[in-house]
């Protein structure tokens, strides 16, 4: 494999073509077009061309605005082998124009009309370059990829993501056992490429094993499956909302996933329901993992233990150092275990913590000036809170940011949540924190009712009281058709919060 301290990503489509050039690389899954890695590392080298010939220079953000497909793939490598800097975003977006001046991309991708910027068509996929391209200078520890946070939290921040960041972490997830993807897997891509997540463990995987990506530009549960059984996937990359749709149709699983051999999930949490359902329904389990944007993404899976245990992300990566820190950056955290459903003794709570991270995969730093990257010993510290198990598993709590402070008292969301979801009408639920005088915070519970299902506040309020502290208990109650989902499947609580005045 290239090599990540000194590597170029596009090398990794170069390699490819070595390997296996004859081999499907990107397949079209509502087509089935399709293109082997020789035709991918043609595409690669004559838009690489395109953007030299147009005046890219090395270090040049080039926004991509394309819709999941081989157009994406295509030109994210021409973009890394002529030298530049890919900004991928989604394809439709309000906030294009935001993106394109906070990066200061030099050429766009994929849209009609960008006041003061080069407009590119998207990459012709029969093209080859008429003159050799130049192997790029940029490489290591160079900004490969400037990708913008889903800004959950507040402004999306671009997040400056290395050649050697990128390649670490393609590294240390191909080291699992068994491998996310191997040389011969057709791994679906429905999850957006713009997404790291989609990116890394999707793409570049894919790409550093020589394997096949079957491509859908949008999900759909029926048409993901029948994309499954038609094409023989043997591998998927996936998010909780989309096993949950899979769940929901658990009668053609056993035929539709029948080629699968790994199904893996990531940015959000899985609950243990669905889980369970998928392994009932198919004898597969998920594998589940943590990891941020900043990390390039991956920190964690529950492959590095070999078992998909209900409520946990796993234990790091090889090659990632994982530890928990209080607000002053000083490791803390206890072992202890959750009972089956998931609850502690009183005398046996957790000590939690900001998870902390090193290593290879992190990021250098939020543009443009690398400002509160790693610290100075190498350590990243994420938003997330969490603790671990006594098998040394990492299970997240909530976000830091998330986090519900009543009378003094710490309120995690997810503990409310976790209360609401009993009740048997709640199809789906949220907790956030809104503004209260007296209290400070007060806790808002957000829910989605079951066709036809009526419950009152009050007895919502009731059933939370039975089981939480009183601070715990939410104050107001509130009943709405659907939760607002980041297309990565986490709940924008932002947006809850401002629904309450």
């Amino acid at each position: 494999m290239v090599d990540a301290l000194t590597g170029n990503v596009a090398d990794l489509v170069a390699e490819a073509a070595e390997r296996a050039p004859h081999r499907n690389a990107l397949i079209d899954g509502a087509t089935g077009d399709s293109l082997t890695w020789r035709q991918v590392h043609d595409a690669v080298d004559a838009f690489a061309a395109t953007l030299l010939e147009k005046g890219l220079v090395a270090g040049d953000r080039v926004a991509i605005l394309l819709p999941n497909g081989a157009e994406f793939c295509v030109a994210v490598f021409g973009v890394l082998r002529a030298g530049g800097i890919a900004v991928p975003a989604p394809a439709v977006s309000p906030e294009h124009g935001r993106l394109l001046t906070d990066s200061g991309a030099a050429f766009v991708v994929g849209t009609a009309e960008a006041e003061g910027v080069t407009v590119l068509a998207a990459p012709d996929l029969t093209a080859k370059a008429e003159v050799e391209v130049p192997a790029s200078t940029r490489k290591g520890e160079d900004i490969a990829v400037l990708c913008y946070t889903s800004g959950t939290a507040g402004l999306p921040r671009g997040v400056m993501l290395s050649h050697r960041a990128l390649l670490s972490n393609v590294e240390q997830c191909a080291q699992l056992k068994p491998a996310p993807v191997t040389a011969t897997d057709r791994v679906l891509l429905v999850v957006p490429l713009y997404h790291l997540y989609g990116l890394g463990p999707g793409l570049l995987q894919v790409t550093a094993a020589a394997a096949t990506a079957v491509l859908m530009e949008t999900f759909g549960a029926e048409r993901a499956l029948a994309v499954c059984e038609e094409h023989g996937v043997t591998a998927l990359v996936g998010v909780p909302a989309m096993y949950q749709a899979f769940a929901a149709n658990a009668d053609r699983l056993s035929t539709a996933l029948a080629s699968v051999r790994l199904l893996t999930s990531g940015a959000a949490p899985l609950p243990p329901a669905v889980l369970a359902a998928i392994r009932q329904a198919t004898g597969l389990s998920v594998f589940e993992g943590y990891g941020l944007t900043e990390t390039g993404p991956v920190l964690t899976s529950t492959l590095v233990g070999g078992f998909a245990k209900p409520g946990s992300v796993g234990r790091a990566l090889p090659g990632v150092e994982l530890r928990l820190v209080d607000s002053d950056g000083r490791p803390v955290g206890v072992a202890a275990d959750p009972d089956e459903e998931g609850w502690f003794d009183d005398d046996d709570e957790p000590e939690t913590g900001r998870v902390a991270a090193r290593g290879a995969n992190l990021f250098s730093g939020y543009w443009p000036d690398g400002a509160h990257g790693p610290d100075e010993d190498g350590w990243f510290r994420t938003g997330d809170v969490g603790y671990l198990d006594a098998d040394g598993d990492l299970r997240l709590v909530d976000r830091a940011n998330d986090l519900i402070i009543v009378n003094g008292f710490n309120v995690y969301p997810n503990e409310v949540e976790r209360v609401l979801d009993e009740l048997p009408d709640v199809v789906e639920s949220a907790a956030v924190g809104v503004p209260d005088e007296r209290t400070g915070e007060q806790v808002l519970a957000v829910l989605v009712l079951r066709e036809g299902a009526e419950l009152s506040e009050d007895e919502v309020r009731e059933h939370c009281a039975a089981r939480l502290a009183r601070f715990k208990v939410p104050r107001t109650v509130q009943f709405v058709d659907a939760l607002p989902y980041s297309v990565t499947g986490k709940v924008r609580r932002a947006s809850l919060r401002g629904s309450v005045a």
